[in-house]
């Protein structure tokens, strides 16, 4: 954003402080009104023809801008994408460590990618893979849901569950 003396445009459509609307005149002349008012000139549009200027306190308008680009910032929430992985021939106990943990995550509002790798022959029976990924699904539908069905990339079959919100 060009102000004051940055601004090479010949002539400029200048906007008052209070939003009147000044017309057209030389790039000078604007510049001797702003400093009149001892505020700053500075350029809004300069694809316009003739290029939008606005008397304005260039350091207030910055300050807020600032600001509410801080709070926007602020009220944004980061989701993380954890992953689980499991296997086709886990243990009741390991698979319910992993579910209670996936439980967690989701509770805290992160996605999780659960992941079945299959190792050497159990790409022949990728239906138990299947079975075990609807188990663990099944155990942590009510604090997530799935945004579209397991699928099968090479040897691992993926799934991404998202929290629900309440």
């Amino acid at each position: 954003m060009s102000i004051n003396e940055e601004i090479k445009a010949k002539e400029v459509r200048v906007v008052a402080d209070n939003g009147e609307q000044l017309g057209v005149m030389s790039t000078s002349a604007a510049l001797d009104k702003a400093d009149a008012a001892g505020l700053d000139l500075v350029l809004i549009a300069p694809n316009a023809t003739p290029p939008v200027c606005r008397i304005m306190d260039y350091g207030k308008f910055r300050y807020e801008r600032d600001k509410r680009e801080k709070e926007a910032k602020k009220k944004q929430q980061t989701v993380e994408v954890k992953e689980v992985q499991l296997s086709c021939r886990i243990e009741n106990h390991d698979f319910q460590t992993k579910a209670n943990n996936a439980i967690r995550f989701l509770k805290g509002g992160d996605k999780v990618r659960v992941v079945l790798l299959f190792k050497g022959r159990e790409m022949a029976h990728t239906e138990v893979g299947a079975e075990v990924i609807g188990k663990f699904l099944e155990l942590c539908s009510e604090y997530g849901a799935t945004d579209k069905a397991p699928s099968l990339e090479g040897k691992r079959m993926s799934v991404v569950i998202s929290p629900i919100k309440k």
